[in-house]
């Protein structure tokens, strides 16, 4: 498929998807959210494709959603325009990842930021290098409840969670491994071979049992009331964004990501 803020390729039986922002620290524009929804829909329909592994070019794998674009273009929504804007392309399109029937993987250096972390955390597997970090500092710089998605309870665990969305701080890759968050830490420079060894390992399997698996893996959170959470997370989400202390928090103004987070 032709995109212009992706790169897709073939290797064997493992779709690689990698964010080629790198100039932008591969901030998510709207563009690049659609075209990651249509080449995960792709790699769905794709019966030669049994993993996908979902990767990013540059120092860093995200730092969040574009905020540049977003205040250019849509600053002036109304409450249902952004409702269904968020619902859409950061909710939807998240949890269709979380739902892909195929094994997925997230390959992460330098910072993973925000909507960055969020986009991560729908991935079954993160394989991070040694200077990857791990940060979701929008309460704190934007004054909204955390991100769209409220992942970090089930990944991390409550009390971790917490402790990193109420400071704002950002966790290393080796913490999030302690933490359950992260499978695998590896140097900077075996990242891609590593990752994509364990791919390949992971395509070896029958693939219709593994959808089978995965679906049953998926549905022991469902049943724990994850995706009702996550639902219920949004909809406060939305309500963090029409508050007097969001709009003077935000007009505050917002220092890079990554910067902010090494604070």
């Amino acid at each position: 498929m032709s995109t212009t803020t992706l790169l897709t390729e073939q290797i064997g039986p493992v779709h690689r998807i990698t964010l080629d922002r790198a100039e932008m620290r591969n901030a998510q524009s709207q563009q690049m959210l659609d075209e990651l929804d249509a080449a995960f829909e792709a790699a769905r329909l794709d019966s030669a494709t049994r993993v996908v592994v979902l990767a990013a070019n540059g120092p860093h794998f995200s730092a969040g959603h574009d905020l540049k674009q977003a205040q250019a273009e849509r600053a002036e929504f109304t409450v249902e325009e952004r409702w269904a804007y968020e619902e859409q392309r950061y909710f939807g399109y998240c949890m269709r990842i979380w739902d892909f029937p195929k094994p997925t993987i997230a390959q992460v250096q330098g910072g993973c930021i925000a909507a960055g972390l969020m986009l991560a955390n729908m991935c079954d597997l993160i394989v991070a290098s040694e200077d990857a970090f791990f940060s979701d500092p929008v309460t704190h710089t934007m004054g909204a409840a955390s991100l769209e998605v409220l992942i970090h309870p089930w990944v991390l665990g409550l009390r971790q969670a917490k402790e990193m969305l109420f400071t704002g701080e950002r966790i290393s890759a080796q913490q999030a491994r302690e933490f359950g968050m992260v499978n695998r830490v590896v140097p900077r420079e075996r990242l891609e071979s590593d990752t994509e060894a364990l791919a390949q390992r992971i395509a070896k399997a029958p693939p219709f049992a593994m959808q089978l698996l995965k679906k049953s893996l998926n549905r022991s959170m469902d049943v724990q009331g994850m995706r009702q959470a996550l639902s219920a997370h949004f909809d406060v989400h939305q309500l963090s964004h029409v508050t007097e202390e969001y709009r003077r928090t935000k007009e505050a103004g917002l220092a890079t990501a990554i910067q902010g987070a090494k604070a």
